[in-house]
């Protein structure tokens, strides 16, 4: 049994990382300060967790944290291009000091692995398509250089210190446990629960923006492997699908699915939003042995099968 610490375990993407630990008897360890993570995403393995409710800027609690740990699975964020660019300072703290302090402690425990939550945000808008991990990259929001100095900070620690870091460049997560309500919520989880509210989804621009959007089994997969496998270390790695898809794609998929017409409401694009997204998943096979398990039709079915399972419930839209 090895010992893992999950930052933002209570999150969207931590949360299925620790289910999925638990799932395979490891001890798991969760810190998070419930800033945007729920302790519903952890209902029925609580008491096969422990929990250290607590900032990942705060040294003392991050030392705790990390003592006695093979591997750190870093999801802790402040998540969302809008919210950055209504609070860069915000963004700037959780996601590049938090992650300093707990590169730190790490080192000082000399843990066997630091994997990354990073961000295909890093990339901006520039029109080569697929990303590839050695592209110049442009990011265009707070958030993206947040993430980029943070996927920065590990790799120093990787050449300076010798902590063997990986880095792993999300595009577009979705899927079960990821929360609709608040302001800054992901396309997916909105434009669901709009449809099974009978409300009009809101699509920011014309719709033909697309994005390789990757359902949380392959991240998790993704986490798992970059811990164990030999190549990963000192790595910035693309996590997706290496397809792409439109919003008014999605829109049509959630029409069939859902069997109700989207009638979206289209409004100005957002400032920092990017136009094209799309992954060379080339690095990530070759240094993770990783090979997305979930295609974005059959995710897409899952994560509505989970709404309308839960929703009313969990996210009281009723």
């Amino acid at each position: 049994m090895a010992s893992y610490l999950v930052t933002g375990g209570a999150g969207f993407i931590g949360s299925n990382l620790v289910h999925e630990l638990v799932r395979r008897g490891e001890h798991v360890r969760v810190l998070d300060d419930l800033s945007t993570g729920r302790p519903e995403n952890l209902r029925g393995i609580l008491d096969k967790i422990e929990f250290i409710e607590g900032d990942i800027c705060d040294e003392e609690t991050v030392r705790r944290a990390m003592y006695g740990m093979d591997y750190v699975l870093h999801q802790a964020a402040l998540p969302s291009v809008q919210r950055s660019v209504n609070n860069p300072i915000a963004s700037n703290r959780v996601n590049v000091n938090g992650t300093l302090t707990l590169l730190m402690a790490a080192r000082e425990q000399r843990v066997k692995r630091f994997v990354i939550a990073s961000s295909s945000s890093v990339y901006g808008d520039t029109p080569v398509l697929p990303k590839v991990e050695d592209m110049p990259i442009n990011p265009l929001s707070p958030y993206a250089t947040s993430k980029l100095a943070a996927e920065k900070y590990a790799m120093n620690f990787y050449k300076l210190y010798g902590l063997p870091t990986v880095a792993l460049r999300y595009f577009n997560v979705f899927g079960p446990r990821q929360n609709p309500k608040s302001q800054y919520a992901a396309v997916i989880p909105k434009f669901i629960t709009a449809m099974l509210k009978g409300e009009l989804p809101v699509v920011y621009g014309d719709g033909e923006q697309s994005r390789d959007f990757t359902f949380i089994e392959n991240v998790v997969q993704a986490n798992l492997q970059a811990c164990h496998s030999e190549k990963a270390p000192g790595h910035v790695v693309n996590i997706a699908c290496g397809q792409r898809y439109s919003l008014n794609d999605l829109l049509r998929m959630l029409e069939r699915v859902l069997e109700v017409p989207a009638n979206a409401v289209y409004e100005s694009p957002r400032p920092g939003d990017v136009k094209h997204s799309l992954a060379s998943i080339e690095l990530a096979r070759d240094v993770l042995d990783y090979k997305p398990q979930v295609s974005f039709e059959e995710g897409l079915r899952r994560t509505v099968a989970w709404y309308q399972e839960t929703v009313q419930e969990t996210f009281s839209l009723a």
